[in-house]
């Protein structure tokens, strides 16, 4: 006879347990919103590699889609040149790079690892900047270098390439964003004052 799973098996991230228990409510009260549902929340995570000039070299694409496949979880999907430029050596419809949407608990458990393994792993880390604020709130990381992801191995990471990682946030401005951040642990750099 088979067993079959309830909602009460199922292990939420600790991440959005926390959002959901405890952040929410706080958040509420810090930023002195009347509607629980004004509580800036994470909408989804976007992990993006774009190849610029090796964007020719198939062995760098094969490097870039393992890279992502392996810290998210998810196979990426092409992205291609929305428009030709002759300086740059573009065409329109070039493949030039490849990105992951992350969404539900893939996005938590990513957001998670991000704040507590990879971050702490960067070279002379101070924090994350506070100005990579867009205007709607959404926050992105630049990183150099794929090295600092746990998952892999040093075979993997013989040919380096960069990615940007962007944290889009349901919220009404910077302020709120940011507040959602720091609840989640966002180590950011100390302001000098």
């Amino acid at each position: 006879m088979s067993e079959t799973k309830t909602k009460t098996d199922y292990a939420m991230p600790p991440l959005k347990k926390a959002y959901k228990e405890s952040y929410c409510k706080d958040l509420q009260k810090e930023l002195a919103l009347k509607n629980i549902h004004d509580v800036p929340q994470l909408e989804k995570i976007i992990v993006a590699v774009g190849l610029g000039k090796q964007k020719d070299d198939k062995r760098m694409f094969e490097v870039a889609e393992n890279t992502l496949t392996k810290i998210t979880g998810q196979k990426p999907i092409n992205t291609y040149a929305k428009m030709s430029i002759a300086s740059f050596k573009l065409r329109e419809g070039n493949k030039i790079g490849m990105k992951v949407t992350l969404r539900g608990d893939y996005m938590y458990e990513f957001l998670d690892r991000l704040v507590n393994l990879v971050l702490p792993r960067l070279r002379d880390f101070h924090g994350v900047s506070v100005k990579s604020f867009d205007s709607q709130g959404n926050y992105s990381i630049g990183l150099n270098d794929q090295s600092i992801f746990p998952e892999l191995s040093f075979e993997e990471t013989s040919q380096p390439h960069g990615m940007q990682i962007t944290l889009v946030v349901n919220s009404k401005d910077k302020n709120h964003s940011k507040a959602l951040l720091e609840k989640f642990g966002m180590p950011f750099e100390k302001e000098n004052k």
